[in-house]
């Protein structure tokens, strides 16, 4: 995950999450490689690429979802790579002393991975359905009141950030993904696999 903090307008098409937690030893976090963000949201792709971002500052309407085509998945460790879990390593996912997690009476998805004795390593996701409007003035407001960085990958709508823990000498960050309905949203602390929230795009998007 890529931090930004130069201040950008949403557009519409589809969006993301990815965010994260971590082990018990505090060492530093790197960002989520292998995604490289404009400093302005782009304009939406067709083609299954990588999109050559064009600036936009005004959110526009996005295609229409093809009906079942995307499912919320049911499984945390089913729905990333291989690479991804060996990144985790030995950090637990959703112990059941950090509270609810799995699927969701709503069908929503909630996977956290943290040891529960971590003071701050761990990252959760989530991921629901949201309506086009609800995820465009929740995206909105993160680009233009808390300095976002978003853009339009994979067919869908993505904004990151990520800042300086204010008590451990770790990166803190969150992304989100949003997309025919789906949202991904990751919150995370020293610990963001490279590829995380592309392994769990694919899974769910193909």
């Amino acid at each position: 995950m890529t931090s930004r903090t130069r201040r950008t307008g949403v557009v519409a098409a589809s969006v993301v999450v990815g965010i994260g937690m971590l082990a018990l030893a505090l060492t530093g976090c790197i960002a989520e490689a292998g995604t490289t963000p404009t400093r302005e949201p782009a304009a939406p792709t067709t083609g299954a690429g990588s999109p050559t971002p064009t600036a936009s500052a005004t959110p526009t309407a996005s295609p229409t979802p093809t009906a079942g085509a995307a499912r919320i998945p049911t499984d945390c460790r089913a729905m990333v790579s291989a690479a991804v879990l060996a990144e985790f390593g030995q950090t637990p996912l959703n112990d059941p002393a950090l509270g609810a997690s799995g699927v969701q009476p709503d069908g929503s998805l909630v996977c956290i991975w943290r040891d529960p004795r971590a003071d701050t390593t761990n990252l959760v996701t989530t991921i629901s359905k949201v309506s086009r409007g609800p995820a465009l003035d929740l995206l909105n407001q993160l680009a233009d009141a808390e300095g976002f960085t978003c853009y339009t990958p994979n067919k869908g709508t993505r904004c990151e950030k990520t800042w300086q823990n204010t008590t451990y000498p770790v990166t803190d960050g969150r992304t989100l993904f949003w997309r025919d309905g789906i949202l991904i949203d990751t919150r995370f602390s020293n610990l963001a696999p490279s590829g995380y929230t592309d392994s769990v795009i694919t899974h769910i998007f193909g």
